[in-house]
């Protein structure tokens, strides 16, 4: 850990979120960064709830003179996306986070940052340390598992917070409000198969695709980066086809909402088809590079023999698995008509995996329009259904839906452009905010989210531009003040 990162402005921001840098916190794993909010909680003498799901809740009284404001929920969650390179030994369940200070923006060595969601985490902390900041009544909600599914605040019951708005710090653009976001769901896919004897006269090769930028699967689909699965999947399509080809086993992607960086196989081709087989993967990375030369430019695609696998997929198995994920959707599907520019509807073909007489496939759905994320949703499962896979759509969660008109919104907008001459964008994300959940148990809510500039989020190259998180800052605190009274 760069202790540069300690100097940054504000202090007591970054000295926040170097603590959150120290303690392991991947989604579902959170015991420790829990354990460590109801002591920061406690220390600092004020009421530290943690809830059925283990939320951590945090109350704060109004600073004088504030306390006929509305209360507020400032929220976050505590759990990280855990993402490294696959030459990295990072452990994320005990090791801390190598972060340093990169020119303008700080970064991990080899891994994701965790400033998703843990620069907003970082700012709540400072407001409850804050002894001379002007306030009504605040509540700190510290969500879990947010990016695994959501359960946080799924399980948040309804009547627990007294607030009348809430301010979600998980945005990624200084600068920007969002008002509404998607819904998602989620494919998954399952189908056992037979398998066979290795032929004679073959030769065991292993497939490694590697070098994509992956990233956030709501905010970078977008941007139109490789996806590892598919890549792969193409060529093991042409090579079957064309050098005799049998698979293996193969494995691609690690998380749901993070597009896929590497993807692995190990096949086995005829010895008299080595050369040509060789010289036509050569030629795939070279078509690979030039069809994402603009989003793509450390892809690297590459064999290396490897011990023969004791079983190799029946040939039936391997048609059906390979026509099924390289038939199955990918990428943006639809973008909105209300909305230029924003992506409505899209999916990730997240995690591949066929080994040991077991296909599995996961894939996260997205959209602002929930009939579109069901028709999507039948479409993957359609696709698979014609190889007799079983298909279950769960862990579905409502989107956000835009209210122009929201009273927060605008004074966010008022306090941005007094203090820095301009009027910020308003937006409707396509990722999955807690507000859709959370505004559902508490429709009362008036919500609103904002953040500092993430790039790259869910990927080794998360970073977030050190002058924002001042922004940032300054305009969370002057927000809070200006909130309107009951």
């Amino acid at each position: 850990m760069s202790k540069e990162i300690l100097n940054l402005e504000p202090k007591a921001v970054w000295e926040n979120f170097y603590q959150l840098t120290q303690i392991p916190r991947p989604s579902k794993k959170e015991a420790k960064i829990i354990a460590y909010m109801k002591n920061f909680g406690e220390k600092l003498g004020l009421e530290t709830i943690i809830d059925e799901v283990e939320n951590v809740i945090i109350r704060k009284p109004a600073s004088p003179g504030f306390e006929n404001r509305k209360g507020v929920v400032l929220q976050g969650h505590l759990d990280m996306v855990p993402q490294a390179n696959s030459d990295s030994n990072h452990n994320f369940e005990t090791d801390p986070i190598d972060a340093y200070v990169d020119g303008d923006w700080v970064t991990a060595r080899g891994t994701t940052l965790g400033a998703d969601n843990g620069m907003g985490c970082a700012a709540m902390m400072t407001i409850l340390q804050s002894k001379d900041l002007q306030h009504g009544p605040i509540e700190c909600l510290f969500t879990i598992d947010e990016e695994t599914g959501m359960t946080g605040a799924e399980g948040l019951k309804p009547g627990f917070l007294k607030g009348d708005i809430l301010i979600n710090t998980d945005s990624e653009d200084e600068g920007e409000l969002y008002f509404g976001c998607a819904g998602g769901v989620d494919a998954n896919v399952n189908m056992n198969y037979t398998e066979i004897d290795v032929p004679q006269g073959m030769q065991a090769y292993k497939l490694n695709l590697t070098g994509l930028k992956g990233g956030h699967s709501g905010m970078d689909i977008i941007l139109g980066r490789g996806n590892s699965n598919k890549l792969l999947v193409r060529f093991i399509k042409h090579a079957i086809q064309s050098h005799g080809l049998r698979l293996a086993n193969f494995t691609g992607g690690t998380l749901r909402n993070a597009i896929p960086r590497e993807s692995f196989a190990t096949v086995v081709v005829p010895v008299s088809a080595e050369k040509e087989f060789t010289e036509c993967l050569k030629k795939y990375e070279a078509l690979y590079i030039s069809e994402l030369s603009a989003t793509e430019p450390n892809l690297s695609f590459k064999a290396e023999k490897t011990a023969m696998p004791s079983k190799i997929m029946e040939e039936t198995a391997q048609f059906k698995f390979v026509n099924s994920v390289y038939a199955c959707p990918n990428g943006v599907i639809r973008m909105s008509d209300a909305m230029p520019g924003v992506v409505e509807t899209s999916l990730n073909l997240a995690i591949v995996k066929a080994e040991n007489g077991n296909m599995t496939v996961n894939c996260l759905l997205r959209s602002a329009v929930d009939s579109a994320k069901e028709d999507l949703g039948a479409m993957v499962a359609s696709v698979f259904e014609l190889i007799g896979a079983e298909v279950a759509l769960e862990g579905s969660y409502p989107g956000w839906k835009p209210n122009p008109t929201s009273p927060i919104l605008q004074t966010m907008k008022d306090v941005y452009h007094k203090m820095y001459g301009k009027t910020p964008d308003t937006k409707v994300i396509h990722a999955g905010l807690e507000c859709g959940i959370l505004g559902a148990a508490y429709p009362n809510w008036d919500m609103i989210s904002f953040g500092p500039t993430i790039r790259f989020p869910h990927s080794p190259d998360e970073k977030v531009k050190i002058d924002t998180v001042q922004k940032f800052w300054d305009f969370l605190v002057e927000t809070l003040k200006n909130i309107p009274v009951k």
